[in-house]
């Protein structure tokens, strides 16, 4: 071979390899292009350590429903008829009502069941999900399960009787958000979606009472509330709730921040989200929600020894359910058709209520939860306006049949068992705290000693007490703060080292204010576990803005277990 044709031999060979290396860049390139558009713009990213954006749930994402002004309305009064000794009681599906499956045996009348063996009548269970209060009311229905908070909704159109509490929702009921909120405080200038008039919406309105965030509700998607306002969309019901906020999460512009829903659906929307969503707040140790049995008024009254066999029959099965979960679980399960397996891990966000914790709920002295009249009245404010013209709770309350129980001595080895549960190691006060509320105590002139005349400071002692009772297991951190007005002029008339000085002082003040609240707390309810208070000072480091009477205040910081 010449020189001449080795030079074009190795000219050759350089420009295939060089042909060779720009065609596997175009390739590369064009396969990029192609994937990162059809990723979206948080995808093709991913590798940054951004979280990918969540795929689209199949279907189309569902519509929000028209909310309903003011309350719902129901069918006329009538009172129900008994026919052939069977009573008609209808639940949603819902583990919490498996004690009264457990005495009736099953779904269906049951010659065998305790209802119809200790009292004479027997009862057929059916199961929907919608709304039985119209049915209740106009004598279709005996009896049906409700909670606590709608019967604040319902008022004085509603004819009915609680003659019995059944249990606590112990985690079954969620409020999940976007991964970046971690506060109901931050829920401000935010939308949730939300169905209306049941206990995921009270659950939501009760939180945002306590934090100070008011509720707006919206009629749709691009509707937006003002900066400081929660704002709710309503869906069919609480799962197509948790269906619109899946799809929005996958949305490149999410006009949802989150949704109010319960098991299992708001834990596969958090499982789906690809870490996009995570569980603000369950009710797992916040036990404000509970279920009763609501029975026809003009039924209870003509057949008051029916309603004393039904009471009597939902805590005897309860009884047997908590006190024999095995030989009692695949009674519910069928019911429900669940596995048995399924049917425990329902269980286990359910407390099933005894005799002494029905009669604490109903008289108000029960310290480890939310009681019938306490419950109520919180719904009655979360409402606020929706309930133009509110009733009191003891309109529906009944526990004469509870009271005859105790006379006879039946369960009377049973005690107030409802504790914490805690699922995680570390302790309540190291997390955030699921909601702060500041709370202007009266002091007296540049002291910290509180002002004993002053009637809000008692009122506000109990909001912090009722905080400790409604979440067993919770703390409240008490943060004392002084007003920063006078800053510059201190620095004016001492420079630095004046305003250093002031600033130690007001350090002080405010947490001997912290102190002293924490003090007149402890004095007030001497219930209260001591470990479950604390109080630090803040000084004039914190200010809630320009109002200086608004920055005299103890801040109530809320922990919870989750």
């Amino acid at each position: 071979m010449s020189l001449s044709s080795r030079r074009s031999s190795r000219g050759s060979a350089i420009g295939n390899i060089i042909t060779f290396v720009l065609l596997v860049g175009l390739i590369g390139l064009g396969v990029y292009l192609l994937v990162g558009r059809d990723k979206g713009p948080d995808q093709a990213s991913s590798g940054s350590g951004q979280s990918a954006r969540p795929a689209a749930p199949k279907g189309d994402a569902p519509e929000p429903i028209e909310p309903v002004d003011g309350t719902p309305t129901l069918e006329a009064a009538a009172t129900y008829t008994p026919k052939d000794g069977v009573l008609q009681i209808d639940i949603s599906e819902y583990a919490g009502y498996g004690g009264l499956i457990v005495a009736n045996g099953g779904l269906e009348p049951n010659a065998d069941s305790f209802f119809a063996k200790e009292y004479g009548f027997k009862v057929k269970i059916s199961m929907s999900e919608d709304e039985t209060w119209s049915p209740l009311n106009n004598g279709r229905l005996a009896a049906t399960a409700t909670t606590a908070d709608a019967l604040a909704v319902l008022g004085r159109q509603f004819e009915a009787v609680v003659p019995v509490q059944i249990g606590y929702s112990r985690g079954a009921d969620m409020v999940v958000v976007d991964r970046g909120i971690a506060s109901i405080n931050q829920l401000a200038g935010k939308v949730l979606a939300a169905s209306q008039f049941n206990e995921s919406e009270f659950f939501i309105r009760y939180l945002a009472q306590e934090a100070g965030v008011p509720v707006t509700i919206l009629r749709d998607l691009d509707a937006r509330p003002a900066e400081g306002e929660l704002g709710l969309v309503f869906y069919e019901d609480a799962f197509v709730a948790c269906d619109a906020y899946e799809h929005e999460l996958a949305s490149s512009q999410p006009r949802l921040n989150g949704c109010v829903g319960w098991a299992p659906r708001t834990d596969e929307v958090i499982e789906s989200s690809n870490g996009a969503a995570k569980a603000l707040v369950s009710n797992r140790n916040l036990l404000v929600i509970a279920d009763v049995l609501a029975v026809n008024r003009g039924f209870a009254k003509q057949n008051p020894d029916m309603v004393r066999g039904l009471v009597h029959g939902i805590l005897e099965g309860n009884r047997r359910l908590r006190d024999q979960q095995a030989g009692n679980i695949a009674v519910v399960a069928k019911a429900f058709g669940w596995s048995e397996a399924d049917a425990r891990d329902e269980l286990a966000k359910v407390h099933l209520a005894n005799l002494p914790e029905n009669l604490a709920f109903f008289s108000g002295t029960i310290d480890s939860a939310g009681s019938f009249g306490g419950i109520f009245q919180s719904s009655v404010l979360a409402y606020g306006s929706v309930i133009r013209n509110p009733t009191d709770s003891s309109r529906f309350m009944d526990s004469s049949y509870l009271e005859a129980l105790q006379k006879k001595g039946l369960f009377s080895e049973q005690k107030i068992a409802i504790a914490p549960i805690k699922t995680a190691s570390r302790t309540s006060i190291e997390g955030d705290p699921l909601l702060s509320k500041d709370i202007r105590f009266f002091f007296e002139a540049n002291s910290s000693a509180l002002d004993r005349d002053a009637p809000q400071n008692l009122e506000y002692l109990d909001t912090i007490k009722r905080f400790l009772q409604v979440s067993p297991g919770s703390t409240v951190l008490l943060r004392g703060h002084v007003d920063n007005a006078r800053v510059n002029e201190f620095r004016e008339q001492g420079g630095e080292q004046l305003v250093k000085s002031m600033a130690m002082k007001a350090m002080e003040l405010s947490r001997q204010r912290a102190i002293a609240v924490s003090e007149a707390l402890k004095e007030r309810h001497k219930d209260i576990d001591v470990a479950r208070i604390e109080a630090v000072g803040r000084g004039w480091e914190e200010p809630a803005g320009p109002n200086s009477d608004l920055n005299r205040r103890v801040e109530v910081q809320w922990f919870t277990l989750e």
